[in-house]
């Protein structure tokens, strides 16, 4: 789709020749993609090599190393400049050649993400928010994934995943590719497919609207992924492709006119769009669900406006001639069928994560108390206004959102951001319902979503709001470089505040323990050192694999470095919901009341799940302990600790081998 079709929704073309027209445009797509993720996964290795061979001081007590990442942001803003400037060349020299633009945007995208993250990071083997919180889960995703290609669940045997395996699957292929743990390629990885999925992005901007303009919009979300969305890699992903998709989308859906050439019929946009969204749904399931509902916002706007343009057709202004096209509902037809199309299609992808848990759902019965859904923090509970803020990316949303405003009846872009915009807030407000009926929508995390949309509309109404004032003002020769200058000053403004942004998820990559036991900023490392020794005794005692081994712990992090099965998960929010987080919990406390070792054993024994192999406590005079969790939902926070104490002389039978190492007591089960 070129510019042209984006804006003004050029017509299609006749049916002979539109499937070859078809597969031109997608097979172009595909390869420049491809093309562009080589550039990317280029830059990014080789930068994060080069930056692994220096010993870094570490990012929280030193400012080597964001000093370096201005530095890296500065050459990545002259690549993208080049790049435009490549692109408003005058042809006739090999500058002012298209391949030239494209490589120096790709490189200057890349080089962007991986100095602003990979820098920061350079002393550390972890990514950001280390191994904390719900980093923790990740990690133990992308370690179950890495030792196996098989769709299983992070924490429970014999339980297919149930939060979308996309990213973590390729993450793990990649970490067994290069022979690396899954924690310790968690990092390279994060950066690596958010640069993947910025040049992507890039690619379908370019298709979408005019190159120059492409390169800066792609520059303003990536830019403000990076600073807000970033922690959470996977979801970053999605986040920089949502605006160009929507646009897609509704290139798709709203097709005025119909009737000329040039086109592949809107077709190709449909193609596009189903992938997005299954892809999105194989990826993070709440961007998917947000995506989904944006996209069916504009099926039906868009069928809305169909009917509207037939019947005007049919009963014309006094003067002019009336058409007879038929009922003018007829015309809602065209959108809906092209929606029903694009939902098919992103069904058919979902399903290559989703149908295992689905059947499995067809035997078992989820819980139906605790899930992902049950959190509400204060931000939840407002309508987010960033263009109301005091800052760069406020005044950028608020030129969004004026732009949004000002060109929603003449530009396609402006139509299909506003409706994403709407749609978030509309989901908002419902998820702010959904609290009385006990659940949430967890619209706090859409925040980075509506943040790149009306950047993206804000690089939009910058660049159409520069060009009006400079034909206002009778063009002089050095309004455009004034207006150069403003953007870039803006730009490095913000990104060289990105650290700063994210530096409480960099300090904790710096002070939590890494699996080899070390503790970036060099201090004393937590009692995660002691980890190893745990596996190693582990592996000796059960004589089993680890991914034949089912340990029972508080710790949790410990499956996070090694691909041990847990009896139970973190919190019932991010535990599979067919495998009974209450229920477990309430079985544990049970074998924590009986009296004798073959109480245990027997309980064991009867277990309605697979039972632990192993035991990992932390040992509390005369007893071991674990502490777990319970929902607490609506209260914030949603979560309660509670301590479990087993009685020491429960353990008490030679069928029971007890090993003390550091703060931690293993007791692994003869069978």
């Amino acid at each position: 789709m070129t510019a042209a079709v984006a804006e003004r929704g050029a017509t299609p073309a006749p049916v002979r020749g539109r499937g070859s027209l078809l597969a031109r445009h997608i097979g172009s797509g595909i390869g420049e993609a491809f093309v562009a993720t080589l550039v990317a996964v280029a830059v990014t290795a080789v930068g994060l090599v080069a930056f692994s061979m220096v010993q870094w001081p570490a990012f929280n007590s030193s400012n080597v190393t964001r000093a370096l990442t201005t530095v890296g942001q500065v050459v990545a803003a002259v690549f993208l400049v080049a790049a435009i400037a490549s692109t408003r060349t005058r042809r006739g020299t090999w500058f002012a050649r298209p391949w030239v633009a494209k490589v120096l945007s790709w490189v200057g995208i890349s080089t962007f993400v991986t100095c602003t993250l990979g820098m920061p990071l350079a002393a550390t083997k972890l990514y950001l928010f280390g191994v904390s919180v719900d980093q923790e889960f990740r990690t133990e995703y992308l370690t179950r994934l890495t030792d196996s290609a098989a769709l299983h669940d992070m924490t429970y045997a014999d339980l297919p995943p149930f939060y979308p395996a996309g990213w973590f699957w390729i993450g793990g292929r990649v970490a067994d590719v290069l022979g690396m743990a899954g924690w310790e390629a968690f990092k390279p990885y994060a950066i690596g497919s958010i640069s993947v999925a910025a040049v992507i992005a890039l690619v379908l901007w370019s298709k979408l609207i005019r190159a120059d303009w492409a390169i800066a919009v792609a520059a303003s979300v990536t830019a403000l992924t990076v600073a807000y969305s970033s922690p959470e890699a996977y979801s970053s992903v999605i986040v920089l492709l949502l605006p160009p998709a929507l646009v897609l989308g509704w290139g798709a859906l709203h097709r005025p006119h119909e009737g000329g050439r040039g086109t592949a019929g809107g077709w190709g946009a449909v193609l596009g769009t189903g992938l997005f969204l299954g892809v999105a749904a194989t990826f993070y399931t709440l961007y998917f669900g947000v995506a989904a509902f944006a996209v069916g916002l504009m099926g039906l706007v868009a069928a809305g406006l169909a009917v509207r343009e037939r019947y005007a057709a049919a009963h014309p202004r006094l003067g002019d001639t009336a058409e007879d096209s038929g009922p003018a509902w007829r015309a809602a037809i065209s959108p809906l069928a092209r929606l029903v199309v694009i939902g098919v299609i992103a069904g058919l992808v979902a399903l290559i994560v989703w149908l295992p848990i689905l059947l499995k759902a067809l035997h078992g019965v989820p819980s139906r108390s605790g899930s992902a859904f049950h959190y509400l923090p204060e931000s939840g509970a407002e309508l987010p206004l960033p263009m109301a803020e005091f800052s760069l990316p406020g005044a950028l949303c608020l030129v969004g959102l004026v732009w949004l405003v000002v060109r929603a009846a003449s530009s396609r872009r402006a139509q299909a951001l506003g409706i994403g915009v709407a749609a978030i807030y509309l989901w908002t407000l419902l998820s702010m319902a959904a609290t009385a009926a006990g659940t949430t929508l967890l619209s706090f995390r859409l925040e980075p979503v509506l943040l790149v949309l009306l950047g993206a509309a804000g690089a939009f109404g910058f660049v159409e709001g520069a060009r009006a004032i400079y034909q206002a003002i009778g063009e002089p020769s050095r309004f455009r470089l004034a207006a150069v200058a403003v953007a870039i000053a803006g730009a490095l403004a913000f990104t060289q505040n990105i650290p700063h942004i994210l530096a409480p998820e960099i300090t904790t990559a710096y002070t939590d323990t890494d699996g080899n036991g070390v503790r970036a900023d060099q201090r004393a490392p937590s009692a995660v050192a002691h980890y190893g020794a745990v596996d190693a005794a582990l592996t000796a005692q059960t004589g089993r694999p680890r991914s034949d081994t089912v340990v029972l712990t508080a710790d949790t992090s410990f499956l996070s470095f090694y691909p041990y099965y847990g009896f139970q998960a973190l919190t019932s929010h991010y535990a599979n919901p067919l495998a009974d987080f209450a229920g477990r919990a309430a079985t544990i406390e049970g074998w924590s009341k009986l009296k004798t070792p073959g109480a245990l054993l027997d309980a064991l024994a009867a277990s309605p799940w697979r039972a632990p192999d192993a035991f990992l406590f932390r040992n509390s005079g005369d007893t071991y302990t674990l502490r777990l969790a319970r929902d607490v939902y609506p209260n914030d926070p949603n979560v309660q600790r509670y301590t479990v104490a087993f009685p020491k002389d429960l353990f008490a039978d030679p069928r029971f081998t007890i090993t003390d190492i550091g703060p931690f007591t293993l007791v692994t089960l003869r069978r």
